[in-house]
């Protein structure tokens, strides 16, 4: 019957026993599924989704994920932050490992499967990042964004996945065989001129991109502050925007913000985004942005090769 979820086989129900994680690990003080259950689960999974990602996938996702595992290892990161979550989790699991072999076990094993575009897996990578963990949580990117250049560069495919029971089942046997690899976090300082009158703190309802993790302006007392100047320092991983590109990132970013009925699937996506592409001056760049807004006038960028010493980073200067 359509939009019923079920598994064929005992064999699928063994399948699933190796990601499923019991409530007193995920709630706190909870009183219900209190006991270890007597097959501890090779690969537990906390699984983030973009509901807002891939048109209506992020929501098929959420039902698929939450009837095949414990819905309360489901998480939607339009209601709850991941840091909110991971932190509850953590601080509940270093109570209970101390007495609990299983507790223990889980933290040890434990991965996260994460669904979205770029900006949702950096989301991510920035909060597991922050939470200096030991040994930090693997992560596994499920495509659902419109570029999904980190999943392709993992191994985890480009296109928009299948949300149906089978498709996800699948996902999930891969997170299970994959190996860890590392990936290198690139830190970030910005600094701006300060005027002479008022303020250069972002203006409401201006909203930093997740992505750009902890970004935050840095005291005045900080060795990294410049007289003269406001510094904010913060990170990224696979990519990081400015002029033009990030220009038009951001216009399909508060697109989508007010008209989601709008962003239904990948390819809509992708077609809005050369739409805008065109519109912001992609291939007249000269008649839209004169040479003097080009961003080798507007910036100057150096790359840190070695502790203290920094390359400029030489910025083509596209005359008219």
């Amino acid at each position: 019957m359509e939009g019923t979820l079920t598994t064929d086989s005992v064999s699928d129900s063994d399948f699933l026993k190796e990601f499923y994680i019991p409530n007193y690990i995920l709630v706190p003080d909870s009183k219900s599924d209190s006991t270890p259950p007597p097959q501890l689960p090779q690969c537990p999974v906390l699984v983030f989704i973009n509901s807002k990602s891939g048109g209506q996938l992020g929501a098929d996702l959420l039902k698929t994920y939450s009837a095949l595992l414990n819905e309360n290892q489901v998480f939607d990161l339009g209601k709850e932050a991941p840091d909110v979550v991971l932190r509850r989790i953590y601080l509940n699991l270093e109570k209970l490992k101390s007495n609990d072999e299983f507790a223990a076990k889980i933290q040890e094993k434990l991965r996260i499967i994460v669904a979205g575009g770029d900006g949702t897996a950096g989301w991510l990578l920035g909060v597991v990042c922050d939470l200096k963990l030991s040994h930090p949580l693997p992560i596994a990117t499920m495509p659902l964004g419109t570029g999904n250049n980190l999943p392709f560069a993992f191994g985890w495919g480009k296109k928009n996945p299948g949300t149906d029971v089978q498709a996800v089942m699948a996902f999930m046997k891969k997170v299970k065989n994959a190996k860890e690899m590392k990936i290198d976090n690139w830190h970030i300082l910005m600094r701006m001129r300060a005027p002479k009158e008022g303020s250069c703190d972002p203006i409401a309802p201006l909203e930093l991109p997740h992505s750009l993790h902890a970004v935050h302006r840095v005291s005045p007392t900080d060795e990294l502050n410049m007289e003269g100047y406001i510094t904010f320092r913060g990170g990224f991983w696979n990519y990081f925007s400015m002029g033009m590109d990030a220009q038009v990132s951001y216009a399909f970013h508060s697109e989508r913000k007010l008209h989601p009925e709008k962003f239904k699937n990948q390819l809509i996506n992708q077609s809005t985004y050369a739409k805008l592409g065109c519109t912001q001056g992609w291939f007249l760049a000269s008649l839209y942005h004169p040479s003097s807004r080009n961003i080798a006038h507007l910036a100057t960028v150096k790359i840190m090769k070695k502790t203290g010493q920094w390359e400029k980073l030489h910025v083509p200067n596209r005359e008219a």
